[in-house]
């Protein structure tokens, strides 16, 4: 009985602790809600100051209350709104009390080639204002000079540098690990050019996938070498794609030196230099050390220029990252989620037309299919729908896009791979080697089938591929239908293919370039309205708590913008940046292999130009796996 008893207070007393600690953590979060209220401090006069720690996407993520409370001084990883960025940097330029911008791009996490067109322009147009813009990097990435190059002055420290690498590198091919794990790989697909599957299947690519890749890397690469041309016509930035180590064995060894001799900075500077010189431009802040100025903190910005809320409404839905079944917030596609925000708008407020908003890889049929089928009913009821691609608008993303009655692109955005897939592992050879077999009564040919334990048999596959054989000539024809081509014309340039938005304009996959004021403006003309009298109702939830508290703890970080800082990486820090991507994207394509649901359209070029960032969900594992191996050094 002592025992029972002792047992019994310890249970007690671990009760009363997880209370305590759980109520601790209420009023803890509670406290930090009530501390977020945007717009407490005024604008003062100073630069606008973009720290762009992260990347840039059209919907940012919702964090977890567990990333914001983990210890170890991590913070909330950034994301950065493309049209919060851009309002932003417009409404600068007018603004007497914003003297200059200031890109800080020591930890930029980058963007697709077209959402770093949207803001380069932004940028070249603040500075074609008269107003100065000061970009400054340890090491530039290609995405960050995308930015920088728009600048009227680009430092870089002494110590760091910049070479430039271009778009494409290795992908991660797991068919030898599959092959001594004894894995069987069932792979259903149509379309010579649908390379997310290679992975799995292949040791290297394709010639099919590298042909459409070199294409499509080719296009992009001289987008962004003709921007670069254009913003900075004495730079030799040709010299350093083609010969970096001449250059820089030229100078030395010093690289920072090497980039100055060859215009693609403009002065050489640790921190407290660089802010030394904004202060001089944008005046000092006397309260900060080390010639800190007078700064203007993004977030802060933000919320004193909200979205225009006049005017007839024009429903906007975003369809941000991979498209998948059930529902969720920001950061995926769900197409549950969305298609109930359509819905919900379409019967709750008074819209004029749609516009769907389009950044996403793919992913799920069922969910692409599901948010089809709603937008399908804004059209029902007589409303115009318009569809603006972003970054990305592949695969099911394009499925997405097929309800448009015009389709609007960049010549930068990346688009088609109109195709689908479907993959099942299977594991018997893996349980046969250490001798776990499998055995059982079946009533029908397909009893117990697919059978990932005993493997899968010759009609299952059958039956599989005749599916996905199906849905791919249903995706043929939806495209076919809104594009007014025969199927057989749209196969010509489907099968997987993936297109630069300039050549999927020539080959009828898009109807126009522009963004998404474009795409909002011919949305209210095809409703008859002025295009200056209408404003974008977005169709999503509002942010959540979790959201919110995010939003405090970045304005917390911004308090000290305007303070020389510690320096970011340099090429070397660039380069355990990638290794930690590289082992989050493998950690990545294991998790989706294991567990996809469902038939698939999805795009695997699409991610090699992604941000460098890593979804939450890939970012979450690779912090697992450290912390259980104890890895150091990431």
């Amino acid at each position: 009985m002592k025992l029972v008893r002792g047992a019994w207070k310890l249970l007690v007393a671990i009760k009363d602790g997880l209370v305590l600690v759980a109520m601790l953590l209420f009023f803890g979060l509670l406290f930090a809600a009530l501390n977020a209220r945007p717009g407490s401090k005024p604008i003062r006069n100073g630069a606008l100051v973009l720290d762009l720690d992260g990347p840039i996407v059209e919907q940012p993520e919702t964090p977890s209350i567990t990333a914001m409370l983990s210890g170890g001084g991590s913070k909330v990883p950034h994301q950065f709104r493309l049209r919060d960025l851009v309002r932003s940097i417009d409404a600068g330029r007018s603004d007497d009390r914003v003297k200059a911008l200031v890109l800080d791009l020591d930890e930029f996490g980058g963007g697709y080639p077209a959402s770093l067109n949207e803001v380069a322009d932004a940028i070249r147009r603040f500075r074609d204002s008269g107003k100065p813009v000061l970009a400054y990097a340890t090491a530039y990435t290609d995405a960050g000079y995308r930015l920088a190059a728009n600048a009227s002055e680009i430092w870089v420290n002494p110590l760091g540098g910049t070479i430039f690498t271009g778009p494409g590198g290795n992908s991660l091919y797991y068919k030898g690990l599959i092959d001594k794990l004894g894995v069987n790989v069932h792979v259903y697909r149509v379309g010579k050019f649908k390379s997310f599957v290679e992975p799995y299947t292949r040791s290297d690519q394709s010639p099919e996938a590298r042909a459409a890749s070199q294409a499509l890397y080719g296009a992009l690469f001289g987008q962004w070498q003709e921007a670069i041309a254009k913003a900075r016509p004495k730079a030799n930035v040709r010299a350093f794609l083609t010969q970096p180590d001449k250059m820089i064995l030229g100078a030395g060894g010093d690289m920072a030196k090497a980039n100055l001799a060859a215009g693609i900075v403009d002065k050489l500077g640790d921190r407290v230099a660089f802010d030394q010189r904004v202060a001089q431009v944008a005046g000092a802040d006397s309260s900060k050390p080390l010639g800190g100025y007078a700064a203007i903190p993004y977030n802060a910005w933000v919320d004193a220029h909200p979205l225009p809320r006049t005017g007839d409404s024009i429903g906007v839905v975003t369809i941000a990252g991979d498209i998948v079944d059930g529902e969720g917030g920001p950061g995926s596609a769900h197409g549950d989620t969305i298609a109930k925000a359509i819905l919900n708008g379409l019967a709750k407020k008074d819209l004029k037309a749609l516009v769907v908003r389009v950044d996403s890889p793919g992913g799920s049929v069922l969910a692409s299919e599901r948010i089809r089928l709603a937008i399908l009913e804004a059209k029902k009821k007589g409303l115009p729908v318009v569809v603006s691609m972003g970054g990305l608008a592949a695969s099911g993303g394009y499925w997405v896009s097929t309800p448009g009655d015009v389709i609007f692109a960049e010549p930068s955005t990346i688009t088609g791979s109109i195709g689908i897939f479907g993959i099942i592992p299977s594991f018997e050879a893996s349980l046969a080697k250490i001798g776990v077999t499998t055995d059982g009564v079946k009533t029908t040919p397909l009893s117990g089938q697919p059978d990932v334990t005993g493997g899968l048999t010759p009609m299952l596959d059958t039956i599989l591929q005749a599916g996905i054989e199906n849905g791919y000539r249903n995706f043929l024809a939806r495209v076919a239908q809104s594009r007014h081509m025969t199927p057989e014309r749209v196969d010509t340039i489907a099968q997987g293919r993936v297109w630069d938005g300039g050549t999927a304009r020539q080959i009828n996959l898009v109807d126009r370039f522009g963004n998404l004021n474009d795409a909002i403006a011919e949305a209210a003309r095809r409703a008859k309205l002025d295009p200056a009298k209408v404003h974008a109702e977005y169709l999503e939830k509002a942010p959540g708590f979790a959201a919110t508290l995010a939003a405090s703890l970045n304005r917390d970080d911004e308090d000290g913008a305007g303070d020389a800082a510690a320096n970011g990486g340099d090429v070397f820090s660039r380069i355990a940046a990638e290794r930690r991507a590289t082992f989050a994207r493998a950690l990545g394509d294991a998790r989706r292999l294991a567990i996809s649901g469902s038939v698939q359209a999805r795009c695997l070029e699409c991610g090699e130009l992604a941000p460098t960032a890593a979804s939450a969900g890939d970012a979450n594992l690779v912090d697992l796996v450290i912390a259980r191996l104890g890895f150091q050094g990431w």
